[in-house]
C-alpha cells in the first residue's frame, strides 16, 4: 500500500513539474528606462521594452496597465512562439507635468511569471518662460504684468513636490521688489530676481510639498503678491494655487498590489425616493473592503449644502463592511427632481476616486 502511494505521489509530482515546464516564460533584459532630461514642449516620449518567450509554449500578453493616464501602453497582441520576441511600448506625455517622474507599467500574461512590472522615469524641463507679449494681466496700476491668476499644480503624489512658475515683468520706470504673502506652510515661493529693473522680466516659482500637509484631494490656496513692501489683500494682487494630492501608486511592488485594499459597493448610484418638502431623508451605503490591507478613506468632497455625508469610520479593515450615511435636508429646496454628486478618495489603486450620484424628488 505504501509503495502504491509512493508511486502515485511521484507521478503526481512529475505531472505538476511537466505542466510547469511547459508554460511560457516572459523574459525582459531591461525592466527600467531613464529618459533623463526631456523638454516639456517637445511632446510625448516613447520607449520600447523588448521581451523573449524563453518557455516552451506560446506566450500571450493579456493586458498591460499603466500607473496613470499620462502613460499609454501598447504591446504585441498575437501569440509569441517559444524563442520569439515581442515588445511593450510605453509613451509618456510630459505636457503640464514638469519635474521628476517615475511611472510603472504592469504586464499580465499567461506566463509562469504572470505579472512583470516595468518602470520609466525622467525629469521634465518646463517650457521656457512666457515672453512679455504673453503677460496680459497687470497689478499695482500697471507696474507689474503677469500671465495668469491661477497656478495649476495638477496631481501631486503624496510625499512628492511639484513646481509651477508665474511669469512677471516690471512695466514701471522704477525698480520693483516683488514678494509673496499668505503662503501656507506646504508652499514655498522664490522670486527671481527679487527686484526687477524697469522693463525686466522674471518669474515666481511656487513649490507645493505634499509631505507637509495632511490634506488629500483638491487643495485651493490664495496668495498675494507684495510690491515694494506694500502688503494688501485686494483681489487685484491675488493669485490662486490649485493642486490635487493623490496616492503615489507608481512605486507599488507586485506584493503591494496583491495586498492592496479593494473598494466594493453595490452601486455608486443612489435613488433616495420622494421627500415631502421641508423633511429629511437618510440613505445608507455599505462599503466593503475585499482586499488584504486596510481601506483608507482619504477624503470626501461634498459641495452640496443640502447634503450631509458621514462615514462610520475612515479606515476599514480587511473583509469588513462599513456604513456611509447620506442625509438630505429639503428645507430650502423647491419641489421637483434633484441630482447631486459627491466624491470619495481612497487608497485602492483601482478605485482611488469614486463619484457617488444621488437623485431624489421633493414633493
Amino acid at each position: 500500500m505504501k509503495r502504491k502511494l509512493g508511486i502515485l505521489l511521484a507521478v503526481f509530482t512529475m505531472v505538476i513539474l511537466t505542466a510547469a515546464a511547459q508554460k511560457p516564460v516572459i523574459s525582459f533584459p531591461v525592466k527600467e528606462h531613464d529618459f533623463g532630461q526631456v523638454n516639456e514642449q517637445d511632446g510625448k516620449i516613447t520607449y520600447v521594452f523588448e521581451f523573449t518567450n524563453t518557455g516552451s509554449t506560446p506566450l500571450i500578453v493579456q493586458r498591460v496597465q499603466a500607473s496613470c493616464g499620462c502613460t499609454t501602453p501598447d504591446w504585441t497582441k498575437e501569440p509569441i512562439e517559444p524563442g520569439k520576441k515581442g515588445t511593450i511600448t510605453a509613451t509618456y506625455n510630459p505636457q503640464g507635468r514638469p519635474g521628476v517622474f517615475t511611472k510603472s507599467i504592469t504586464v499580465y500574461s499567461n506566463a509562469s511569471n504572470e505579472t512583470e512590472v516595468l518602470y520609466i522615469k525622467g525629469n521634465v524641463i518646463p517650457k521656457p518662460q512666457e515672453t512679455a507679449n504673453n503677460l496680459p494681466l497687470q497689478m499695482g496700476g500697471g507696474a507689474l504684468r503677469y500671465n495668469t491668476k491661477i497656478i495649476q499644480m495638477n496631481n501631486i503624489a503624496k510625499n512628492n513636490t511639484q513646481t509651477r512658475s508665474l511669469g512677471i515683468k516690471n512695466s514701471s520706470n522704477n525698480d520693483l521688489k516683488v514678494d509673496v504673502a499668505n503662503l501656507p506652510a506646504y508652499v514655498n515661493a522664490v522670486v527671481t530676481p527679487s527686484t526687477l529693473k524697469p522693463g525686466q522680466e522674471g518669474k515666481i516659482d511656487f513649490t507645493f510639498n505634499s509631505a507637509k500637509t495632511s490634506m488629500w484631494g483638491p487643495v485651493n490656496d490664495d496668495v498675494f503678491l507684495v510690491l515694494n513692501g506694500k502688503k494688501t489683500m485686494a483681489d487685484e494682487y491675488k493669485v490662486s494655487l490649485l493642486a490635487n494630492v493623490v496616492e503615489d501608486f507608481g512605486k507599488m511592488t507586485i506584493d503591494d498590489k496583491r495586498n492592496s485594499p479593494i473598494f466594493e459597493i453595490k452601486s455608486p448610484n443612489i435613488y433616495l425616493g420622494e421627500i415631502t418638502q421641508g423633511h429629511k431623508v437618510r440613505g445608507k451605503i455599505n462599503i466593503k473592503n475585499s482586499g488584504k490591507n486596510s481601506l483608507e478613506i482619504r477624503r470626501i468632497v461634498n459641495n452640496n449644502n443640502e447634503i450631509l455625508v458621514r462615514p462610520a469610520t475612515m479606515s476599514i479593515k480587511s473583509g469588513k463592511t462599513s456604513e456611509l450615511k447620506v442625509d438630505i435636508n429639503s428645507k430650502d429646496l423647491a419641489k421637483g427632481e434633484y441630482k447631486r454628486t459627491f466624491t470619495m478618495q481612497t487608497n485602492d489603486p483601482q478605485n482611488s476616486f469614486i463619484v457617488f450620484n444621488l437623485s431624489w424628488k421633493v414633493k
